[in-house]
């Protein structure tokens, strides 16, 4: 068998397809291993590059496989399927991935440590505390509603309504003792919550970088927990842009014909990162419209044009581009310099006239509107001639 220079691994619960390639890029290997054949197999083989899609525990097996000195790549599934042949099944999609990690201008997902995917369980942990919590908090208003019994929104009015219902003498025993059972779930439910809070916030603590991310206006304690976790090498990005595109908050382009068309945001990339800026974008838009904090001349006036939900995704596109240049960089975020800059390029601006020819120019071009005398000045010059069909040109 030839040398193998590049792998593709189709992977799921218990069956994983193989497909290699050699320098001529022919197909060399085709094999189905068991899952307890994997490790067997790949110890034997020369240390060669092998491409996984990052899905499920694709980063336990690029870890197991990056210790057998094999090179692993992981890549975005969306980015695999153009790659695939017809007809979909296990075979088809190794070749699928085999092909697209040749290609120059792929791009691969870092591979996480245990550690970091030990916090981001973290993370999905409170999420799921949260959503259950909201369930929970649900059904308890909705069953006090059928006996009469309502409160106004917020957690904070659950705890009170369970104490109105438990002194409620005309509510039945069995409706009591079901209450007694969705209170009881509910509190320790509180409980565990508060625990896993707890270290993730003792987690952000203790990380540099999250840290100085805190310091940015419109990212918290779990938005800078947050951006540590699922942006582990922020070098992956060529630019502050790409990684807001990566976020989802740039606009859909559809253009076509030399006419641009662009739609609302395209939603890209991880939703739970996504939310948590824009939710600290719209908590800062909130204070500025109650008068507290300062707000840069670029934000104030697009409060004044534009809706409040849309000025909430532009900061948090914003935001993005200057978190990515303090992950990158490891500089600290300093509201006095970003003042300083945000004034000298409006100075600049006002500086150059309307922003786009400098005052020479523009001055020059005004000045050769006026000497032309406006429009008496246009009527005054030749008009070209004309020609209507085929006939030779005529003058006007």
């Amino acid at each position: 068998m030839s040398q193998i220079i590049r792998l593709g691994v189709d992977t799921s619960k218990s069956v994983f397809q193989l497909h290699g390639v050699d320098a001529a890029e022919g197909v060399v290997l085709r094999k189905k291993l068991r899952r307890g054949q994997v490790l067997e197999f790949f110890a034997k083989l020369p240390p060669t590059r092998v491409g996984l899609e990052a899905c499920g525990a694709a980063h336990h097996w690029a870890r197991a496989l990056g210790a057998l000195g094999h090179a692993v790549a992981l890549l975005p599934p969306q980015l695999v399927k153009p790659y695939v042949p017809r007809n979909k099944n296990d075979a088809a999609d190794a070749d699928g991935i085999c092909e697209a990690m040749s290609r120059p201008r792929m791009r691969f997902v870092p591979v996480k440590t245990a550690e970091q995917q030990a916090a981001l369980m973290l993370v999905g942990v409170r999420e799921q505390l949260i959503a259950r919590r909201t369930q929970l908090s649900n059904m308890i208003r909705g069953y006090a509603a059928e006996f009469g019994l309502v409160a106004a929104k917020g957690l904070d009015k659950i705890g009170p309504l369970l104490v109105r219902i438990a002194a409620d003498a005309q509510l039945p025993e069995l409706a009591k003792e079901m209450f007694g059972t969705l209170a009881a779930d509910y509190a320790a439910l509180e409980l565990r919550l508060c625990r896993i809070e707890a270290r993730l916030g003792a987690w952000q603590r203790q990380d540099a970088t999250s840290r100085r991310l805190l310091e940015v206006p419109g990212v918290g304690p779990i938005g800078a927990a947050l951006l540590v976790m699922k942006v582990p090498d922020p070098r992956a990005f060529r630019s502050g842009r790409d990684f807001a595109a990566w976020l989802g908050l740039t606009p859909k382009d559809h253009s076509t014909a030399g006419k641009q068309r662009l739609g609302g945001i395209t939603r890209a990339g991880d939703e739970a990162l996504r939310r948590t800026l824009v939710v600290g974008a719209t908590a800062v838009i909130q204070q500025i419209k109650r008068g507290r904090g300062r707000a840069s001349p670029w934000l104030t006036a697009l409060i004044a044009r534009k809706p409040a939900k849309l000025a909430a995704v532009a900061l948090a596109n914003k935001t993005a581009r200057i978190v990515w240049k303090l992950m990158l960089s490891g500089e600290r975020y300093e509201r006095e310099r970003a003042a300083t800059t945000r004034a000298a390029r409006h100075a600049a601006r006002a500086h150059q006239g309307d922003g786009r020819h400098p005052p020479s120019a523009t001055a020059a071009r005004l000045g050769r509107r006026a000497s032309d005398g406006g429009s008496e000045g246009m009527a005054s010059r030749p008009r070209p001639a004309i020609r209507i069909g085929g006939a030779a040109p005529r003058e006007t």
